[in-house]
């Protein structure tokens, strides 16, 4: 007898955009997938419009019980940036959602970050596919919150391969790079803490220290600390996923559509609708963001960044990582929001983070399909 999944608790950060949503309805299309909240932050357009896009998209997935917090409206120190050629001006591209229904949250999105963490120590799962803002600020606020996640996973970063927003910086670490040092930092104090405790005396003998040989060691990234080190997955392995109108002819398929019309829609907005609401939409958002990827990227399809980040934290087997000491440049006149990994140890530090290498981007895109397909027939 096949064995039941687990559940994992998850909060999302989100700042969404195209590939926010079709990260929203992976989850949605998830049974180990337990959704505690949405969090939102501005980054791809401004964070009203993060919570209406937010909301509309769990609406149209069946799922308006979900907890969708908005949290600070601009980056820390920064100005706002948006990006309506990537994302559309309202950041669902050529698609039209109903206004939601469903309330926003009372709390701010740090808040609820920090109270459920504290609720549910060990056991949540912090998803971050926006800016690190509101990640910083519930840090600052609670700095046992390394330790009171089950894990940290962000979408952020280029670290052996080149940004996508500047020559070293992907999108989301641009937006708000000042956050995203706080949050690596965090990590890092918090790694370096628990290993120095464990340093502190000899197993077994209450007496003496580790050799130089073992904090060396431990500084390269080679000990275990009990505090889990965050997940960063970028550039390096999100673009490896390129969604492309075939996939989305696949999904129709699965969804029980005729994959022709849902191919020939996303190649052209004079092709007719789709009547499935869920197949319309990732129509219609995804043409605008294929149309971005053929003038900045030269192929007709898409990367889908952030469903490939949910679908790792929600099984890690996807991607291979390794650990490594991660800082952010905050103060560069051409490198501002670059992601510093330290693959040589020159710094002596702990690892803060796993940082993805590679991805199994062919089993996450058969498992988009049919997860997403799957929804859309029951949505249908």
């Amino acid at each position: 007898m096949a064995q039941p999944r687990r559940s994992v608790p998850l909060i999302l950060d989100v700042d969404t955009g195209i590939d926010d949503s079709l990260a929203l309805l992976y989850a949605c299309a998830s049974p180990e997938a337990e959704i505690v909240a949405v969090t939102c932050s501005a980054g791809n357009v401004d964070a009203r419009q993060v919570a209406e896009n937010t909301r509309a998209v769990l609406e149209l997935a069946g799922r308006p019980d979900v907890e969708v917090a908005v949290g600070r409206e601009a980056p820390l120190l920064r100005e706002l940036v948006t990006t309506p050629e990537t994302h559309g001006p309202r950041g669902i591209g050529w698609a039209e959602l109903p206004p939601p229904v469903m309330p926003l949250s009372p709390r701010r999105s740090p808040e609820l970050i920090v109270e459920e963490a504290r609720r549910r120590p060990g056991e949540i799962t912090l998803v971050t596919l926006a800016p690190l803002t509101n990640v910083a600020i519930a840090a600052l606020r609670e700095p046992e919150l390394p330790r009171l996640l089950r894990r940290l996973v962000i979408m952020g970063g280029a670290y052996r391969v080149p940004g996508n927003t500047t020559p070293v910086s992907e999108w989301n670490v641009h937006v708000d790079p000042d956050a995203a040092r706080i949050v690596f930092g965090a990590w890092a104090r918090a790694v370096e803490a628990d290993m120095a405790a464990g340093r502190g005396e000899t197993a077994g003998t209450g007496v003496g220290r580790t050799s130089a040989e073992d904090v060396q060691r431990a500084s390269w990234g080679n000990a275990s600390p009990t505090v889990p080190r965050a997940l960063a997955i970028g550039l390096d392995v999100t673009e490896q996923a390129r969604l492309l109108p075939r996939h989305l002819g696949a999904l129709a398929d699965r969804a029980g559509t005729a994959a022709p019309a849902l191919e020939a829609r996303v190649r052209s907005g004079d092709a007719p609708p789709p009547e499935n609401l869920v197949l319309r939409y990732l129509a219609d958002a995804l043409r605008f963001y294929m149309e971005f990827h053929e003038t900045s990227d030269h192929f007709y399809g898409a990367f889908i960044h952030d469903p490939f980040v949910v679908a790792a934290a929600l099984d890690d087997r996807l991607v291979r990582t390794e650990p490594v000491a991660v800082d952010v440049e905050t103060g560069g006149a051409i490198s501002a929001g670059q992601t510093v990994a330290d693959w040589r140890h020159l710094w002596g530090r702990p690892a803060n983070a796993d940082v993805a290498v590679e991805g199994d981007a062919d089993a996450f895109l058969e498992r988009l399909v049919d997860r997403v397909g799957a929804l859309a027939a029951r949505r249908g």
